[in-house]
């Protein structure tokens, strides 16, 4: 088994994220792990536009954060981004993001394969090319089912 491939992405806390009390606002964490699984997917070879122009899309059935401390206006942050499960029919994105150096909060996102009419498919059929290449980054090996 290959080590999972981790992408890291920073962002700076703009003052529009942040609340009264000057901190970042939690609706903004989803926004952040968009755009870190959006720099893992362009760095995987296969960006999301080209997935939608090939037929695949995954859409999101599931997302979970956990605070452990808080960023401000103009922190910068970093977003380690990598994938923990890769099925037939889902991925799992797990995050972190980091404020120097320390993790201040991670979550998680589960996707569904699925295609341009949003039925779910079973990705080692529908494009086994791309299922052998999300478990190859993962770091999941074949064996694994």
């Amino acid at each position: 088994m290959g080590e999972p491939v981790i992408q890291s992405t920073k962002v700076t806390v703009r003052y529009q994220e942040t609340d009264q009390m000057g901190v970042a606002h939690h609706s903004v964490y989803p926004v952040w792990f968009e755009v870190g699984r959006t720099a893992y997917i362009r760095d995987f070879g296969f960006p999301y536009s080209r997935m939608e122009e090939e037929g695949l899309l995954m859409p999101l059935i599931e997302l979970t954060c956990k605070f452990r401390s808080f960023a401000r206006y103009e922190d910068e942050l970093t977003i380690n981004t990598r994938v923990i499960t890769v099925t037939k029919t889902r991925q799992v994105f797990l995050y972190e993001v980091v404020k120097d150096g320390t993790v201040i909060a991670e979550g998680t996102t589960t996707h569904i394969f699925a295609n341009k009419t949003l039925k779910p498919v079973n990705l080692s059929k529908y494009r086994p090319d791309l299922y052998r290449q999300f478990r190859s980054f993962a770091g999941i090996d074949e064996a694994e089912g």
